[in-house]
């Protein structure tokens, strides 16, 4: 029997080429693994943050840690302390813990609506950075805490609200009050009426208002009269020709027979010490005295007419007169 020919493969080369692709094929899945870690951040150096919290309901492995909107780091490990809290570990890549301060705060924020979030909040990025495997405690707000306390406080705003509107509650009596005074302010006297309580008084205040309106321009007229009085007393007394431009006129002539009057005076002590130093010449001595003291008399009598002169011009003086010796 003659062998059958074997037959030339189709492909040379094909256990070759085989092979080739299939270590390109787990090289591409070397390389896609690979990638995806270094993307997911496994081959980046972190450090240490642990965060102690009362409670930790919402928190899960893996849960990111988020500062100012972005993620810098997630949840590594959970586990409870001796003394019942929980400790969470979380890793920080090295370039995003420069966010951390040594005075960062971490929250855990629980909404009604979603899944629950850690923050981290920085205030001051001058202060020293936040060192590897340090402890901070994690503040919880829970808006679900807060609803019981906000139905207790509602209930009380409700039960405040009905008690105002209650027929005999003081906001009611205050209305029915109001509506009263309004009702009276309506009437013939308007508001006066609604503020005395009745018509009778508030008619007694607007005649007292009218007597006072009375009193006041009768008051007027007397203040014009005074005016004119005084207006005219004023040039009586200071004007051209008045009282006192007269007295001021007769002062002077006053003051010039007083002037006469001492040099009269001043001759009679003259001769008074002529007498007294020549008593031989009593008789010429006599004569003289007799002359000067009809020179005083007439000076005296100067002054007396010139008093009487003010006195008839001054009508607020007293009459007064000079007494020859």
């Amino acid at each position: 029997m003659e062998r059958a020919p074997v037959r030339a493969p189709l492909i040379k080369n094909l256990e070759f080429k085989v092979g080739l692709l299939l270590v390109l094929t787990l090289t591409l899945a070397v390389a896609f693994i690979g990638y995806t870690l270094y993307a997911r951040g496994v081959f980046e150096r972190t450090q240490k943050l642990t965060l102690i919290a009362d409670n930790a309901d919402g928190v899960s492995i893996g849960m990111a840690i988020g500062f100012s909107g972005f993620p810098i780091g997630q949840v590594k490990r959970m586990a409870l302390t001796d003394q019942g809290k929980v400790r969470i570990e979380m890793a920080i890549p090295v370039k995003d813990a420069r966010w951390l301060r040594t005075s960062s705060v971490f929250t855990l924020e629980k909404s009604m609506v979603g899944a629950a979030k850690i923050k981290a909040f920085s205030t001051n990025l001058k202060d020293p950075l936040l060192a590897d495997n340090a402890e901070r405690p994690l503040y919880t707000g829970d808006a679900a805490q807060e609803i019981p306390e906000l139905m207790a406080k509602v209930r009380d705003v409700l039960s405040n609200l009905q008690n105002l509107t209650d027929q005999q509650s003081s906001l009611s009596q205050t209305m029915v009050n109001l509506r009263t005074v309004s009702d009276r302010m309506a009437g013939r006297y308007g508001v006066v009426g609604g503020i005395l309580g009745d018509d009778q008084n508030a008619r007694k205040v607007i005649e007292a208002i009218d007597r006072a309106n009375t009193l006041l321009a009768s008051l007027n007229g007397v203040s014009l009269k005074v005016d004119t009085v005084l207006t005219k007393t004023d040039q009586r007394l200071h004007g051209q020709g008045g009282i006192m431009d007269e007295t001021q006129k007769a002062v002077v002539q006053i003051n010039a027979i007083l002037t006469d009057a001492r040099e009269s005076l001043k001759k009679a002590d003259a001769i008074l010490k002529n007498t007294q130093g020549i008593s031989s010449d009593i008789k010429g001595a006599t004569t003289d005295i007799a002359s000067l003291r009809a020179q005083v008399d007439d000076s005296l009598a100067k002054v007396n007419r010139m008093i009487d002169e003010i006195n008839r011009k001054w009508p607020f003086s007293h009459k007064a007169e000079v007494k020859l010796p």
